[in-house]
């Protein structure tokens, strides 16, 4: 049985006139199916997978909502729970455990991101992140390449300049190179004042214009109201909160354990190059 999608595609293309041979080789069926269909005026069928696909979920359904559960308030993401689910034994698809996730918790489904794209080796962007607040907060800051999105994240208990100098400085070595330009927001230890001097013309922060002089890369400020100017950075900051920073948080808690600086860095460094860098970007490939 063909899905409700390629009859549609049938009858379309039926309607523009194209013959069934040629409907039968877009489509890469046999012409047979195609005139079977067109003569027989069938309804379009729901989906013969659908049942199927849901039983793979069916053995770890319970675990699922279980694991949602001890994660409230915080929402685990697909990808960590795919990644759990693959250790206990689950084959299936991570398109089918997102389906299933929408529908459980009643959340649409997202829209796609439109991607902004620059060369090898010329931007890196860099952005907070804050994890954890109250007496004891945890920041991360996170870099990310802007052509791999190979990244970097370390954690903080504060945001000052000399924090920010530091991270950067553990970034490079981590990366081996120093990439063209870095992108940044309205960072007060990078900025003191947009546009003070013309347009474009910022005011930078005195010990991090020597720094950047003497690093050998140009700071460029995102533009305000353009989130895509700076989209990679920030979405890897929910990324690495949803996908690494909650999980492993939400497991110390459930042990009665919290998550401390220290242990972040220590498992963040494990995490970057067994996960994050082994995934296949949707964009990059």
């Amino acid at each position: 049985m063909i899905t409700k999608e390629e009859l549609m595609k049938i009858q379309i293309l039926h309607q523009q006139g194209l013959s069934q041979r040629a409907i039968a080789k877009q489509l890469g069926i046999s012409r047979n199916t195609v005139k079977r269909y067109l003569r027989a005026k069938i309804d379009i069928p729901a989906y013969s997978t659908r049942t199927k696909g849901n039983s793979l979920l069916n053995p770890y359904k319970s675990f699922l909502h279980s694991r949602i559960a001890q994660a409230k308030p915080v929402n685990l993401s697909g990808e960590v729970l795919f990644r759990e689910l693959k250790e206990l034994g689950y084959t299936g698809s991570l398109s089918l455990l997102r389906q299933y996730l929408y529908q459980y918790r009643g959340k649409p489904v997202p829209e796609p991101v439109v991607r902004f794209e620059t060369e090898v080796g010329k931007q890196m962007q860099v952005d907070w992140g804050q994890m954890q607040g109250g007496k004891e907060p945890i920041h991360a800051f996170i870099a990310v390449l802007g052509y791999s999105r190979a990244m970097m994240v370390v954690f903080t208990d504060n945001m000052r300049y000399a924090t920010l100098e530091q991270c950067h400085r553990l970034t490079f070595d981590y990366f081996q190179g120093i990439p063209r330009e870095v992108w940044y927001d309205n960072m007060k230890t990078v900025v003191i004042e947009r546009d003070a001097y013309g347009e474009g013309e910022h005011k930078l922060h005195q010990a991090f214009y020597q720094f950047a002089k003497s690093m050998g890369f140009i700071p460029k400020l995102c533009h305000t109201y353009r989130p895509q100017t700076k989209g990679k950075v920030e979405r890897m900051v929910r990324y690495v909160r949803d996908n690494f920073f909650r999980p492993l948080q939400t497991k110390l808690m459930a042990q009665g354990q919290a998550l401390d600086i220290n242990t972040a860095n220590e498992q963040v460094a494990l995490w970057l190059e067994t996960v994050a860098h082994q995934r296949i970007h949707d964009t990059t490939k």
